[in-house]
């Protein structure tokens, strides 16, 4: 008796910014393409003050981790449905670990046939190509990696909304 086929996995990195809405989309096309599946992944980090001492301090650390990783599942299904709706046609994981992005996305790829990001997320600088969490799975990634750029008919969110950079100053 012969295995079932196993369908091919492809891992997308989310941040909740546009560049990674753009990836999630690119993501879902190209596993509707493959007959594939898609594990959208998001990380977060929590930081504990290594001066609290004592169990109310402990207590309370353990209830502020415990939020910062509902708010990461609550985030990241919000971009997935703003994404690619809530049927998006191919299935679609959500995946939230605690951790670096980078560090996270790399152990997520030994896993898959392909990895998507978005070229930056919201850190760094606006003028930047592509981000420092992008470059690193880039560099150290298990497989193959598609860097997907936000659209550019979208403005680069400089908050006056009409698409120049300026921030509405008038330069």
């Amino acid at each position: 008796m012969s295995e079932p086929a196993i369908e091919p996995l492809i891992v997308v990195g989310v941040d909740g910014s546009r560049h990674s809405m753009e990836a999630v989309r690119w993501a879902v096309e190209q596993a509707r393409l493959m007959g594939g599946r898609v594990y959208a992944v998001m990380a977060w980090e929590w930081n504990r003050n290594p001066f609290a001492i004592g169990m109310a301090e402990a207590q309370f650390a353990e209830q502020e981790a415990l939020t910062a990783e509902e708010a990461a599942r609550r985030k990241l299904a919000d971009t997935v449905t703003a994404a690619v709706g809530a049927s998006p046609g191919v299935p679609v994981f959500r995946r939230v670990e605690q951790g670096s992005p980078a560090r996270v996305l790399v152990e997520a790829s030994k896993e898959a046939e392909l990895t998507v990001v978005g070229t930056r997320g919201y850190g760094g600088f606006k003028g930047a190509l592509l981000g420092s969490v992008s470059q690193q799975v880039v560099q150290y990634s298990a497989g193959t990696v598609v860097l997907v750029r936000a659209s550019e008919d979208e403005n680069e969110g400089d908050g006056d909304g009409d698409g120049d950079g300026d921030g509405g100053n008038g330069d």
